[in-house]
C-alpha cells in the first residue's frame, strides 16, 4: 500500500504539475496576447501623437515666425511713430519760430507805416504850407506886375518912358534889358 500511495501522490503531483504548466501557458499566452495587443494600441496612440506633435510643432514654428513678424513690425512702427514725433516736434519748433519772426516782422512794418503815414503827413503839411507861400508869392508878383504895368502905361502916355530902356516886361517880372522880340 505504500506503493500505490507513492503512485498516487506521484500521478496527483503529476496532474497538479500539468495543470499547472496548462495555467501558466494560458496565462502566459494570455499576458502576452494582452502585451501585443496593448503594444499595438500605445503605437497605434504613439504614431497618432507623433502625428499631433507635429502639426503642433510646425504650427508652433508658423506662430513664432507670424510673433517675430509682428515683433519686427512693431519695432518698425515704433520707431516710425518717434520719428513722426520728432518731426512734429521740429515743425511746430520751426512754425512758432516762423510765426514769431513773422510777428516781429509785421510789428516792425507796421512801425515803418505810422512813421511814413507821419513823414507823408508832415510832407503834405509842408507841401501844403509852400503852396500856400507860392500862392502868396503868384499874388504879389501879379499884384507888383499889374503896378508895373499900369506904371509902364503911365510913363509911355506921358511919352517920358523910352522903349529901349534897360527895364522890360516878360512873363516873370522885370529883367534888364531889350525886350524879347524888339531887338
Amino acid at each position: 500500500m505504500v506503493n500505490s500511495r507513492d503512485l498516487d501522490r506521484d500521478g496527483t503531483i503529476a496532474d497538479v504539475k500539468a495543470r499547472y504548466e496548462d495555467i501558466a501557458r494560458r496565462s502566459q499566452a494570455e499576458a502576452r496576447a494582452w502585451y501585443e495587443s496593448k503594444f499595438e494600441e500605445l503605437r497605434v496612440t504613439a504614431g497618432r501623437n507623433a502625428d499631433s506633435l507635429r502639426e503642433m510643432k510646425t504650427k508652433i514654428a508658423e506662430l513664432t515666425r507670424g510673433v517675430q513678424r509682428l515683433n519686427g513690425e512693431v519695432r518698425s512702427a515704433t520707431d516710425q511713430r518717434c520719428k513722426l514725433e520728432a518731426a512734429v516736434a521740429d515743425a511746430e519748433q520751426r512754425g512758432e519760430t516762423t510765426v514769431k519772426d513773422a510777428k516781429h516782422k509785421l510789428s516792425e512794418l507796421e512801425t515803418a507805416l505810422q512813421q511814413t503815414k507821419a513823414d507823408l503827413t508832415r510832407q503834405l503839411r509842408e507841401y501844403q504850407e509852400l503852396m500856400n507861400v507860392k500862392l502868396a508869392l503868384d499874388i504879389e508878383i501879379a499884384t507888383y506886375r499889374k503896378l508895373l504895368e499900369g506904371e509902364e502905361s503911365r510913363l509911355r502916355a506921358e511919352g517920358s518912358f523910352p522903349t529901349n530902356s534897360p527895364l522890360c516886361h516878360s512873363q516873370g517880372g522885370l529883367t534888364y534889358g531889350p525886350e524879347p522880340g524888339f531887338a
